[in-house]
């Protein structure tokens, strides 16, 4: 993953290297360098001056130094490359130690249309053009670790996440749910199932366990599976590797991505957890095949939070695509703030009141079905129609003890020195955090979700 190291971008001129490096990074708010950009605003003079004033291999020279010492920055950067820094040894054994490699995918054709009328010195003939991408394909391709064409792409790889249809995951201990072990059965060295995220089930796994510390959880289930797996695997031998496999709508598009692990207690749901980031995030869409409907329409509950966070439609989208958008989305705002310090805290809209609930049902309420309700609550304190949620989603309210409830709420991670601090909307796309709103109307909010 990039958690902790930069994202390069390389490729021949003219595929967008610097566009797309300028979108990613603030995406995911990080600094971004042009090293090409770099040169010229450090020598005061451009690249076209200096090749034809000193030659290539002067100006190589120039960049080597000035891309060796950018991917020496100790924070985390979006960088895009020259096209030919590539052809230095100690570029690319810089990149392989410091970077997540991303190889800009473009035809050769569309580059040449986008640079020939440029100032770029090796851009002036049509063959030659085209035999200077020949000589670098094979060096591009040795180096990237990954192949993007946007920047969904890229946030996806940032994280190790991959869409694929009958994917495999490798590991040492299978821990997994029991119904989706039957309905799509999966061996591994050791297999562990298990029902619940609890105190006491994590104390069986970590008894049970049999792996060395160089060993490899795989979390094969739902989002209770995979954050119970995850925590386990994060205080299991003070921490060993783990791969996500979410298996359920709400795990593959929310639940099992991000690094966020935890166990519930009978006082509020998460409050035990570490961040622990998978190794691997492994999205299999035919294992949603299987998935009852009341589980679709409760997974249906993050597809609709993340669509109004980003200001998309994006429950409109055929599955995969939706599958994908909002795995791309989740996983720009984790690299933004992947220990939620900040704007990660985005992603608890609607989250405050499902918590709530919850905890308040004693985990008998689904957490689709409360964060839909939650959802229309965060709506309300914001001033925005509810139409979606309502039209998608359909929410009831539940049953639920009022009292419970409010202190629940009382207890949930956002509160601060007793202050509810609220996610609402400007408007869709336009998420706000750490709101106060006085306490009688959240209390309203929530009572109006219970019958």
């Amino acid at each position: 993953t990039a958690l902790d190291r930069h994202i390069a971008l390389i490729g021949f001129m003219g595929v967008g290297k610097t566009t797309l490096g300028m979108q990613l990074a603030d995406r995911i708010g990080r600094p971004f360098f042009d090293l090409d950009r770099e040169i010229e605003r450090s020598l005061r003079r451009t690249i076209p001056d200096l090749f034809r004033r000193e030659g290539e291999a002067q100006f190589r020279i120039v960049e080597a130094e000035r891309t060796l010492a950018t991917l020496r920055f100790d924070r985390p950067s979006v960088l895009a490359l020259g096209g030919g820094a590539i052809e230095t040894a100690a570029i690319r054994e810089a990149l392989r130690k410091h970077a997540l490699t991303v190889l800009v995918e473009a035809d050769v054709d569309e580059a040449w249309e986008r640079v020939q009328q440029s100032s770029r010195p090796l851009a002036k003939d049509r063959e030659q053009f085209q035999a200077l991408y020949e000589r670098r394909r094979s060096l591009y391709e040795e180096a990237a670790d990954v192949r993007a064409r946007d920047a969904d792409d890229i946030v996806l790889a940032a994280l190790g996440i991959r869409i694929e249809p009958d994917s495999q995951p490798e590991g040492d201990a299978l821990v997994a749910d029991p119904r989706v072990l039957e309905l799509h059965p999966h061996q591994l060295g050791e297999t562990h199932t298990v029902r619940e995220k609890t105190l006491e089930e994590a104390q069986r796994l970590w008894s049970e366990l049999r792996i060395s510390r160089d060993g490899t959880i795989v979390g094969y289930g739902g989002g209770t599976t995979t954050d119970l797996a995850g925590f386990v695997a994060a205080t299991y031998m003070r921490g060993v590797r783990w791969i996500s496999v979410p298996t359920t709508l709400v795990g593959q598009v929310d639940a099992g991505i991000g690094g966020k692990t935890a166990i519930d207690l009978r006082e509020g749901k998460n409050l035990a957890g570490a961040f622990h980031y998978p190794e691997e995030v492994l999205i299999d869409p035919g294992l949603l095949s299987t998935l009852p409907e009341e589980e679709r329409r409760a997974g249906m509950a993050e597809v609709v939070k993340t669509g109004l966070l980003a200001g998309r439609d994006v429950w409109e989208l055929p599955e995969e695509a939706m599958l994908r958008a909002c795995a791309a989305y989740k996983a720009g705002v984790c690299l933004a703030d992947p220990y939620e310090r900040d704007r990660r805290a985005i992603l608890n809209l609607g989250h405050t009141f499902a918590h709530a609930l919850e905890a308040a049902s004693l985990y008998t309420v689904r957490h689709g079905d409360a964060v839909a309700l939650g959802l229309l609550a965060a709506l309300r304190l914001s001033g925005l129609p509810t139409d979606v949620v309502e039209t998608v989603l359909d929410p009831r309210p539940v049953r639920v003890d009022r009292e419970h409830a409010w202190q629940a709420l009382l207890r949930d991670k956002k509160v601060r020195d007793g202050r509810i601090k609220l996610v609402l909307l400007q408007e869709p796309g336009q998420p706000v955090w750490g709101v106060e709103h006085p306490e009688a109307e959240v209390r309203a909010a929530l009572d109006e979700l219970i019958l």
